[in-house]
């Protein structure tokens, strides 16, 4: 009590200062920096979250899928094939997809664009004070790790949100943190949008598309997204994510980790799949 009420006077006066990180690894699957914030900023995090999240929630669009409540990958991946069936007419139109992906996002947030967009928002300067330090207590960009980059990262994107669905009046669009799919049955009309993207990101908010993570495909020859190959009429599990799923399970996992996999599984077509696992784990019991 005595800390909290430390950091109470702290923050009337303006004298708070953010603290430092504790900087860790994880592989999820791929290798990703975590930067932690001590208990006492945590706090502050949170505080600040529960406030202005209700605020920004009402202004973000309704196709950004991450780090908002109601939403996330499940309700993203749904999402895609009710977009998908609507525009290829019930799968009676051949579809087109363009994918994006920001190149190294976190890292590369502009603190002084973020600050700025916060000011068109929030006219109060205690709390626009307070934004800045916990923005500026990282370099370079946002840790991955404080409950508040989850939000920032939206205020930040919702710009390029707005752009694709405003200005370039694009319908079918689907936005998870860094990753987006525009759906549309003209492969011509989906080139023309990646110049005007791309020079949007750099000029506004000084992010690039990655060059080797672009692509339009056709909906018909699986597209990758989320986890899943999405196609016309199913979708499936993407291979690398089979192949960690039966690793783990032939080292004796646990019954918890069989259910957190047959509990992704049913968002898809996995029949085989789910039967192949419940195979492999019977075998495991009865070898023990």
């Amino acid at each position: 009590m005595d800390n909290v009420l430390i950091l109470n006077e702290e923050l009337l006066k303006k004298t708070y200062q953010h603290g430092g990180y504790y900087a860790f690894k994880i592989n999820d699957p791929k290798p990703r920096n975590i930067h932690k914030a001590n208990v006492r900023d945590r706090i502050v995090h949170h505080a600040i979250f529960r406030i202005l999240y209700p605020y920004f929630e009402k202004k973000f669009i309704f196709d950004s899928y991450s780090c908002r409540l109601n939403k996330g990958t499940h309700k993203s991946i749904y999402r895609f094939r009710d977009l998908s069936r609507k525009g290829s007419v019930n799968n009676t139109k051949p579809l087109w997809l363009l994918k994006g992906d920001i190149r190294k996002f976190f890292a590369n947030i502009d603190h002084d664009i973020l600050k700025n967009i916060l000011q068109r928002y929030i006219i109060d300067e205690e709390i626009l004070w307070l934004m800045g330090e916990i923005i500026d207590s990282f370099r370079p960009g946002l840790p991955l790790g404080n409950v508040t980059s989850q939000l920032f990262i939206n205020i930040y994107l919702n710009e390029f949100d707005q752009f694709v669905k405003r200005d370039l009046k694009v319908h079918s669009y689907i936005r998870y943190c860094d990753d987006f799919v525009i759906i549309h049955t003209d492969k011509v009309y989906l080139e023309g949008l990646i110049p005007k993207i791309s020079q949007f990101l750099e000029d506004e908010l000084k992010l690039s598309l990655h060059p080797d993570k672009v692509f339009i495909k056709r909906l018909s020859l699986g597209v990758d997204f989320l986890g899943w190959v999405h196609f016309s009429h199913h979708r499936v599990l993407r291979t690398a994510t089979k192949k960690r799923m039966f690793k783990r399970l032939k080292g004796n996992q646990p019954n918890e980790t069989l259910a957190s996999y047959l509990g992704l599984l049913k968002h898809g077509d996995t029949y085989k799949l789910v039967k192949k696992l419940r195979m492999i784990t019977t075998e495991n019991d009865l070898n023990h």
